[in-house]
């Protein structure tokens, strides 16, 4: 492990000093033990676990009990291409308005219809969001999207054709 030098010889003649002693340190034993750390915390650890959405769908089979929403409580969001949305209020599709994915785009239309449904009925859980993916839109789009009824706490939308 560690190894002490001593030499014999003395430069200076007549007056005898002390002999000069020289440490080495072996360090492969530490080399062997920090592999040995790192291959015990390599094989200890857990690999992070993928996360995902819960995202439930409803039984296409079952058409007795259709989900029923008041118009005044829906919004339809047209995923477009080029990060455009298209948007309108319960059946009215003859107005369509255009929004962004931004926070001054969908989330304030968003936070707008809640607010109002808020107002009128005394709680926002009755709010419907259809979300409709166009062939146009991409992946990041719709997820964007599925993020902004998380961020905002709508409960209840669904991804239509």
């Amino acid at each position: 492990m560690a190894e002490v030098h001593e030499s014999s010889t003395s430069k200076h003649k007549g007056v005898k000093r002390g002999k000069k002693l020289s440490t080495r340190v072996d360090l492969t034993p530490m080399v062997d033990l920090g592999f040995l750390l790192i291959t015990f915390f390599i094989f200890t650890t857990t690999m992070s676990q993928p996360t995902a959405m819960r995202f439930i769908t409803p039984d296409d089979r079952d058409t007795t009990n259709p989900t029923l929403a008041a118009e005044s409580k829906t919004i339809s969001l047209l995923l477009k291409e080029n990060n455009q949305i298209e948007y309108y209020f319960g059946m009215d599709a003859k107005t369509i308005a255009t929004t962004t994915y931004d926070k001054d785009g969908l989330r304030n239309i968003l936070l707008n219809k809640l607010k109002s449904i808020r107002l009128a009925n005394g709680s926002n859980d009755d709010m419907v969001v259809l979300i409709k993916p166009t062939a146009d839109a991409t992946y990041k789009n719709l997820v964007d999207v599925m993020d902004e009824m998380l961020i905002n706490g709508i409960k209840k939308y669904a991804v239509v054709k």
